[in-house]
């Protein structure tokens, strides 16, 4: 019969020894209150502290949420990461952090729903519970929407980064501020015009901001698929998950059909936000990755409708 060595085992000490090597002490006395009542209450000191804060409050914060879109899939749960925030006036000390997370569980026990309506109740709620005349709330995640094919409508997910802000004020209007973060594709029409065939294209980065009318709501529809269309109907071609070789053909001679410079991208989508009649001001960026250069080219348009008011 072979004989099995075995290795010896180290006798360690106990885990309460191996803490105390590592240097863990005994706890000390505790002499201060243990009942909330008689606790200090730092943050609620009211005294001169010099300034008013424009916001305090948490940020990264990251919690499951629920969205609700426009397009398949029309119900799904991302990721949000989460800033809230309040302005202090100068005679209060500070604010109490764990009233923030307090709102957020409560709202995540029901299904914390990404929607303009929700995200306004919220602010509104968070003031109150921080007995402020202001609260912010600002939500960035990831969306999914469902893409087919134009041939052979194979489907999959797409996903852009979307976010939204919104801001209550016991004094103003709502203020409520959406992004969308698209890559879409870009034929430039200057190869196309000097080349004797083909044209080089690139990968190009939409990004759209947009502060919406403070009466707005969910039953005006959905603002990301609104965004998105700006952005894709507007590109020399839509990138897809899954092409298939006809679907393909179609793609390409898209983008062949409808070149783009980074400047023609951000004035046809600038068009676009500006008939949305819900959209009151708005910035769109543009990057591409040029395919044949080291460099990118950009170019943005920021435009406020109010300003033509008078």
């Amino acid at each position: 019969m072979q004989q099995i060595n075995t290795i010896p085992l180290k006798k360690l000490p106990s885990k309460e020894e191996r803490h105390r090597l590592f240097g863990s002490v005994p706890p000390g006395e505790k002499k201060k209150p243990t009942e909330k009542s008689k606790m200090a209450d730092l943050q609620n000191i009211k005294r001169d502290f010099l300034f008013d804060l424009d916001a305090v409050g948490v940020a990264n914060v990251k919690y499951p949420v629920r969205v609700i879109s426009g397009q398949a899939p029309f119900e799904q749960t991302t990721v949000g990461t989460f800033t809230f925030s309040s302005s202090i006036p100068a005679n209060s000390k500070g604010t109490n952090m764990s009233r923030f997370m307090e709102l957020l569980e409560q709202y995540h026990q029901s299904g914390f729903t990404v929607s303009v309506d929700e995200l306004k109740q919220f602010t509104k709620d968070l003031a109150m519970k921080l007995e402020q005349s202001d609260a912010s709330v600002s939500v960035s995640f990831p969306w999914f929407y469902e893409r087919q094919a134009p041939q052979t409508f194979a489907a999959g997910l797409n996903h852009v980064e979307a976010s939204i802000s919104v801001r209550y004020s016991k004094y103003e209007d709502y203020q409520i501020n959406v992004s969308l973060d698209v890559q879409i594709t870009t034929l430039c029409p200057c190869s196309k015009e000097i080349s004797e065939y083909s044209a080089h294209n690139q990968r190009g980065n939409v990004t759209l901001e947009a502060e919406l009318e403070s009466n707005v709501s969910n039953n005006d529809g959905d603002w990301k698929g609104l965004l998105l269309e700006a952005a894709e109907s507007n590109a020399s071609a839509r990138l897809h998950p899954i092409l298939k070789r006809p679907d393909e053909k179609m793609v390409t001679e898209a983008a062949y059909e409808n070149p783009r410079f980074v400047e023609d991208m951000v004035r046809l989508i600038a068009a676009d936000l500006y008939e949305l009649p819900e959209v009151i001001k708005f910035h769109v960026a543009c990057r591409n990755e040029e395919s044949i250069h080291m460099h990118d080219a950009i170019a943005s348009v920021t435009y406020d409708k109010r300003n033509e008011e008078g």
